[in-house]
């Protein structure tokens, strides 16, 4: 069996292709919400009363039960309790949980949550494992075209709830190499720009993050070719993941991920130290 054959049969990614971004119907949510109407009918609740009993405005529920918003964990637990579904409805949160991430992405989300050590390099924007909320939503608003309103909040939803890998346990090995210019590019105004660089210091003092930043004096760069994330899972299987104008490539073959891993390790060697790029994001702060 091939390496791709293996990571087929777990069911974690497809084999190396392209796939392009689009808003595609979310199956899973639909069907969470047909299940979710006709236990809440069974249980004699209308919207409003099983709102209430769960936190949540009738709205909130009708857009849960029309698979037009995604719930929340949370929502899903105490939504089945309350229901007595036996863990009918817990049965798809898992489900649920992927199906918040737009299509292209979906791979890429399910390999970041077995990740032992990931590695990033970015060069337009900061990576959205260390965005600040205000920061995604000036990026996902600056989209051609545009995103709209639901889908911003998913997405951010999403992006958001992926930056548990930070403080996972056991602590997977974080690895970031940002260009300089992407820090400089006040994205969202002065304030949204503050938050983030404030929110990488903070990240870059992780124990189990190493946070570097690519000068743009820099004679020597093997990033060329531009943004790119290697993913090692347990068992040391890695992928290497790709994106750009809303298309994606994960690589399963391993002279490919193998490759790119060394890349990265070339990128690294030619960028600030993580104590460097401290200072440097300090220094950046001042500016501002």
């Amino acid at each position: 069996m091939t390496q791709d054959e293996a990571a087929m049969g777990a069911g974690a990614v497809s084999p190396s292709g392209t796939q392009p971004e689009g808003k595609s119907e979310n199956g899973v949510a639909v069907a969470f919400g047909r299940q979710l109407k006709l236990l809440r009918g069974r249980a004699g609740l209308d919207r409003v009363e099983f709102g209430k009993r769960l936190g949540y405005a009738a709205q909130s529920v009708a857009s849960f039960e029309q698979g037009r918003r995604i719930p929340q964990p949370d929502f899903v637990d105490k939504a089945d309790r309350l229901l007595e579904a036996g863990g009918l409805l817990m049965a798809l949160k898992d489900e649920l949980v992927r199906s918040q991430y737009p299509a292209f992405f979906r791979d890429m989300a399910g390999l970041e949550a077995e990740a032992v050590e990931l590695c990033a390099y970015d060069s337009h924007i900061v990576n959205g494992l260390l965005q600040t909320e205000e920061y995604m939503r000036a990026v996902l608003g600056m989209r051609r075209p545009l995103l709209g309103e639901e889908t911003i909040e998913e997405r951010v939803a999403a992006r958001l709830a992926r930056q548990k890998i930070l403080s996972r346990w056991p602590a997977p090995l974080l690895s970031f190499v940002v260009e300089e210019g992407a820090l400089r590019k006040r994205l969202g105004g002065k304030a949204v720009m503050r938050g983030q660089l404030e929110q990488l210091l903070v990240f870059g003092s992780l124990r189990n993050v190493e946070l570097q930043l690519m000068p743009l004096d820099r004679e020597d760069n093997a990033g060329v070719d531009g943004p790119f994330t290697v993913i090692t899972r347990k068992g040391g299987e890695q992928f290497v993941y790709m994106e750009v104008q809303g298309r994606s490539n994960l690589l399963t073959k391993r002279d490919e991920t193998q490759l790119a891993a060394a890349r990265y390790g070339i990128i690294r060697s030619q960028a600030l130290t993580p104590r460097e790029t401290l200072g440097f994001v300090e220094k950046l702060l001042g500016e501002l």
